[in-house]
């Protein structure tokens, strides 16, 4: 086993919480184990090497708590011309696992801010949404985690992030709400003073 740490709370300080963590071999035991739980046969010839599968996968699905959102929005461009409109990134495909059942969520992400002091390259803002998907979450939390990132990091007049996404936890399994759509959004400093930017934002997403 090692030591591991991983971020808490809902914003994207760096506060950790520290634990240990299994080794490669005890992860894939409790795969096997709940293969055996569901009712199959670990051992039979088309599950033995799912326990490796499943959590090579759980290495690409939960990649995020080892990346950093501060370095991805380390690097700005001043020389934009004067520019200090909305810049917005919209339908950035994300998927992420809800916390509470381990299943996906699926949707895209728009964020927008107002630049203070230059601009972000445009790729990062869809890469901080991929950061903080692929870690354990509620949809609620992802859209905090993305908008107070950018304030930390950018330090924009505003800011403003929707989320829109389907959870397999209701179509799946419970009411199987197949086709049912989340949405939510938060905005800060301009974006929540001003219901005319908050218009804009909505009439750019719907172009």
């Amino acid at each position: 086993m090692d030591a591991f740490t991983k971020p808490i709370g809902g914003t994207a300080t760096t506060a950790v919480a520290s634990f240990t963590r299994p080794t490669q071999e005890e992860a894939e035991a409790a795969v096997r184990t709940l293969l055996a739980w569901a009712g199959d046969d670990p051992t039979r010839e088309g599950l033995l090497e799912t326990p490796g599968r499943v959590t090579r996968a759980f290495g690409e699905f939960f990649a995020g708590y080892t990346q950093n959102p501060k370095a991805i929005l380390s690097k700005t461009f001043k020389e934009v011309g004067g520019y200090d409109d909305i810049v917005l990134v919209k339908d950035i495909p994300f998927s992420s696992h809800c916390e509470h059942h381990m299943v996906p969520f699926v949707g895209k992400a728009h964020i927008a801010y107002l630049p203070h002091d230059g601009v972000v390259g445009l790729s990062k803002l869809a890469r901080l949404v991929d950061v903080f998907a692929r870690r354990l979450q509620t949809q609620e939390n992802l859209t905090a985690q993305i908008i107070d990132a950018i304030n930390e990091n950018l330090g924009p007049r505003g800011a403003a992030v929707m989320l829109e996404a389907e959870h397999m936890c209701m179509s799946m399994r419970g009411v199987r709400a197949h086709g049912a759509t989340t949405v939510t959004h938060r905005f800060t400093g301009v974006f929540a003073e001003d219901r005319v930017e908050q218009d804009r934002f909505f009439a750019m997403i719907k172009r």
